[in-house]
């Protein structure tokens, strides 16, 4: 199948209102950033918002390329209605925490000087941990073709158990990646007041790790098999 043919079913599969509508919202984040911050010389911003567009969105393209469907199931309404209650609840706060809360802090931090000014190689730490984080959710995504945004089985779509590339390290390679960033994002902006929101997200990411995998052992054939081999559910020797 040529690249022509494999745009055509791309685009067949995710509208193209849809595709901007993804890409306005990775832009969003990072400008939201720079509006708080007031600073068009923010160079760290700038890094910022080049790691999460592109993981984002070049993420979700490659990801579509390799499972036709996968970004517009996730955005399928009727999905989200199927999800554990828990996680109509968790997945928008997690969603949300681990994204506006942290920009407008760092944005402001930046803006009125709050934190002392960081070592650049505590900035350069923080932009590896940031590309680290993102690299992993989006290989997660593009692995996993049912890699969807709420918890629930799908059974609709044939709901087996992903074991290959990153998930062969840790069962959640996913929120990993997300996780990853948090501790990144506050070095690389140099804003110590980001620690709080960055916190607050990494609590509802561990809580909601530890629900989808209890529900994941439950209700889906061999993933209990699958957590006896892959011991760990976000970050090797530690959980």
């Amino acid at each position: 199948m040529d690249s022509q043919t494999n745009r055509q079913k791309v685009t067949q599969t995710f509208p193209q209102a849809q595709w901007i509508r993804l890409i306005i919202t990775y832009l969003l984040i990072p400008l939201v950033l720079l509006v708080c911050g007031w600073d068009l010389g923010w160079w760290q911003a700038w890094v910022y918002a080049l790691l999460i567009v592109a993981a984002g969105v070049g993420g979700r393209i490659l990801g579509e390329r390799r499972h036709p469907g996968l970004t517009a199931e996730r955005q399928n309404t009727k999905s989200v209605q199927k999800a554990k209650a828990w996680d109509k609840v968790l997945a928008p706060l997690m969603a949300l925490s681990i994204s506006f809360p942290i920009m407008i802090v760092a944005g402001l931090d930046h803006r009125f000087g709050w934190s002392p000014v960081f070592p650049l190689w505590l900035i350069v730490l923080g932009i590896f941990l940031t590309a680290l984080g993102y690299t992993i959710s989006a290989w997660a995504f593009i692995e996993n073709r049912f890699f969807s945004s709420v918890v629930r089985i799908q059974k609709e779509r044939g709901h087996v158990v992903c074991d290959s590339g990153p998930y062969r390290i840790v069962r959640h390679p996913g929120y990993a990646g997300n996780i990853l960033p948090l501790p990144g994002i506050v070095l690389a902006l140099g804003s110590m007041w980001t620690v709080i929101p960055a916190v607050v997200a990494l609590i509802i990411a561990i809580l909601r790790t530890a629900l989808e995998d209890r529900t994941l052992q439950e209700e889906l054939p061999g993933y209990r098999e699958y957590s006896h081999r892959v011991r760990y559910r976000l970050f090797p020797g530690i959980y």
